[in-house]
């Protein structure tokens, strides 16, 4: 007799898609041994990828509030995945969609924003010390100010952001694993993912430690702002969302060790991920020694290798950066936060108490930034 087959999920629209990801266990680096279970949180699953949370909550909070109304405007800044949610929430929804964006995006995502029917600007002038950010804001004024009444997410700086993550994806994690989660491991860009669910999974899963991951180059974590060619987390500036209390820990990751684990992620894994993925990878797998059998280590994967086939995953682009083989060691190398300078794997313990500030003073936020320009 034949086995009635699992009732199949159905969903109204590809909204539906947006929320649950799949865990699946991983075995970790090569120059890993895990001894608590490790697992990758697929947000990469989802249609677009993790920012597809982020744009759905942050348009119905504004449909909730009344800012959005049949037929409005969503102007947003962005050269990842949050203008790709947008683009495909609006498109579902009836909203036209305006992303500002710079040179680094990739002609894979740039054609899908605009197969989504949105409108794509792109800046050409690099500020020298906001970077990207600062002039796609200054041309989101501009666009703000020819659309009247348009919303614009403020994927930085709005409450939609971390509140995607909150209840949805501590449920998803406590739900599967239960409380016995030792360690969360998650990339930092505008700070959403990683805090936003942190400050509801410390109540629900005692002395979890979460482990914030950032790029050399970066200045999220006290370190001097530089060049890095890694995209997707990692910033210029800071960015209001980031809840610098519910983070235990800080990595840093050069850029030749981010690309180089994406290759080894996909060849031990099967998982095509892009740089945030792998570089997550990295850290969770070392974090995973350090635990016992019947514990859990989650490493937050919130992006798809697609758009950096012709980066990440050329061997042409590795050689011309002199990427190939710089490969991350088996184990990071502890340094003093806010005193020393990563260049290669490092860690620290944030500063909870004592004088040493999360960021530097003379590093701009992103609400500073956007007042600087009048966006408020």
């Amino acid at each position: 007799m034949l086995k009635q087959p699992p009732m199949l999920k159905k969903a109204s629209s590809v909204l539906d898609l947006m929320k649950e990801t799949p865990l699946v266990a991983l075995k970790g680096r090569a120059v890993s041994q895990p001894k608590a279970q490790l697992w990758a949180k697929l947000e990469l699953a989802m249609p677009g990828q993790m920012k597809d949370r982020v744009a759905l909550k942050a348009i119905e909070d504004a449909e909730a509030r009344g800012q959005l109304k049949p037929g409005g405007v969503i102007a947003e800044s962005s050269s990842g995945t949050m203008a790709e949610g947008l683009a495909r929430v609006g498109a579902v929804k009836g909203y036209r969609v305006i992303i500002v964006t710079d040179p680094r995006i990739d002609i894979g995502l740039l054609n899908k924003l605009r197969a989504f029917g949105a409108q794509v600007d792109i800046v050409e002038s690099y500020h020298p010390t906001g970077g990207w950010q600062h002039s796609r804001l200054v041309r989101l004024r501009e666009v703000l100010h020819e659309n009247p009444g348009a919303f614009w997410p403020r994927q930085y700086d709005s409450p939609s952001n971390p509140g995607a993550y909150t209840e949805t994806m501590t449920h998803e994690l406590v739900g599967a694993l239960g409380p016995r989660i030792a360690a969360l491991v998650g990339t930092v860009g505008s700070g959403g993912s990683l805090t936003g669910t942190a400050e509801r999974l410390k109540a629900l899963a005692p002395g979890v430690r979460v482990v914030a991951v950032d790029a050399v180059g970066s200045v999220i974590f006290h370190q001097p702002n530089g060049p890095r060619l890694q995209s997707g987390h990692g910033n210029s500036i800071i960015a209001g969302n980031i809840n610098y209390r519910v983070i235990d820990e800080a990595h840093w990751l050069s850029d030749g060790e981010v690309f180089n684990a994406c290759h080894e992620l996909a060849r031990r894994e099967s998982i095509f991920g892009g740089g945030s993925s792998g570089a997550a990878y990295v850290v969770a797998s070392w974090l995973a020694e350090r635990f016992e059998p019947d514990q859990h280590v989650v490493a937050l994967m919130p992006d798809r290798g697609d758009r950096y086939c012709e980066t990440i995953y050329s061997q042409e682009y590795l050689a011309k950066h002199n990427l190939i083989g710089v490969e991350a060691a088996a184990a990071p190398v502890p340094i003093r936060y806010g005193v020393d300078v990563a260049e290669r794997w490092s860690h620290a313990s944030l500063p909870h108490e004592g004088p040493v500030p999360y960021y530097a003073p003379s590093v701009m936020r992103s609400g500073d930034l956007t007042r600087s320009l009048e966006l408020e």
